[in-house]
């Protein structure tokens, strides 16, 4: 079986299981006040470009995304997110579970387009009836978006304008932030902490075992985040094992080389799916590639490829997504080809 459904399907790469195994019976202060935590919180800000603010370690992405939403928003506040947004699509309602409502904007490609977002806000203030309704506190996007499209600088900077204007957060999730990076675009980790109030770099979908690294900028404050961390059952108590990952993957520039590597093996797979006659969804420049495939062609990978189901277009036919990783190898997308 070939594996491309998602891109954590491997368990991590061996430069940082081999960060873990080093720590042995190593003994360290716990929630993140660790030597390990202290120094991966430097070298990510200073990755950033940031003089100042945190990093915290936290486990998943869902809990990151919980989280800061419900850390950072006022109770009758909500978090704006497009149709296709993960917090709206895949985590079970988690945002509403905390007491926030997600409302939903119809996105272009997975994006929140700057036109769209100034005229949500445009209409809402214009109704006069609007302290009746969910006050919007927060804008939520992700690159990769949901459909491995990524958001340009000039759109990150016009995000930011209509969020200042507003006075809301801008929140970036980063569950696959690597990828983003990798690709041919001129966002940089820079970009990303200069334009947004929050964000996280993915470590799960990009070679860690587990843990996201949970940026707050100097932009915003919240004196008492780790509280609310550990209120949302977030705060590990061995957070070192999370820390030492990402120093890790931030050392010899390792997170870049292998997201560069999915990103490498993903466009093969682009050119393969084209080369045989395939229809692609969108154009991704990142690890994930969409395909329209007819019922046929679904049976035929059956026990063959594991892929990922994405929607069911009204022709009959279904979109799926093939998910290079940081593990993918040539020999694998070889596999592939000769499968389609």
């Amino acid at each position: 079986m070939l594996y491309f459904s998602s891109d954590y399907m491997e368990t991590v790469h061996q430069d940082v299981l081999g960060a873990i195994a080093s720590l042995g019976r190593e003994a360290n202060t716990g929630y993140g006040y660790d030597n390990h935590s202290i120094n991966a919180e430097k070298i990510i800000l200073a990755k950033c470009g940031l003089n100042k603010g945190s990093v915290k370690f936290l486990a998943g992405g869902t809990q990151t995304n919980k989280t800061v939403i419900s850390t950072f928003l006022r109770k009758y506040q909500g978090v704006v997110a497009a149709t296709s947004g993960h917090i709206s699509t895949h985590e079970a309602g988690a945002i509403e579970h905390s007491g926030h409502k997600v409302l939903t904007l119809p996105g272009k490609d997975g994006k929140i387009l700057p036109d769209v977002l100034r005229g949500f806000f445009e209409e809402f203030y214009a109704d006069e009836n609007n302290e009746h309704s969910v006050q919007p506190g927060m804008v939520y996007i992700s690159h990769p978006t949901e459909y491995g499209t990524l958001y340009t600088k000039s759109e990150l900077a016009q995000l930011r304008n209509i969020c200042d204007e507003h006075k809301v957060l801008l929140y970036l999730d980063g569950a696959r932030l690597g990828y983003g990076l990798a690709a041919n675009t001129d966002v940089t980790l820079e970009d990303v902490a200069r334009y947004t109030d929050i964000f996280y770099i993915g470590g799960t979908k990009v070679g860690a075992l587990f843990g996201e690294a949970l940026v707050i900028t100097d932009k915003v404050d919240c004196p008492c985040l780790l509280t609310n961390i550990k209120q949302e059952g977030a705060l590990l108590a061995k957070g070192w094992v999370a820390a030492v990952q990402f120093e890790a993957l931030f050392s010899n520039d390792l997170y870049m080389k292998i997201s560069k590597n999915a990103v490498d093996r993903a466009m093969e797979i682009r050119e393969i799916l084209l080369e045989k006659g395939y229809e692609l969804y969108m154009d991704s420049p990142t690890n994930q590639q969409f395909a329209v495939v007819d019922d046929e062609t679904l049976a035929k990978l059956e026990g063959k490829v594991s892929y990922g189901f994405w929607e069911k277009l009204p022709s009959g036919k279904t979109v799926i997504r093939f998910a290079a990783s940081w593990a993918t190898t040539k020999e694998e997308v070889a596999e592939l080809k000769n499968i389609l």
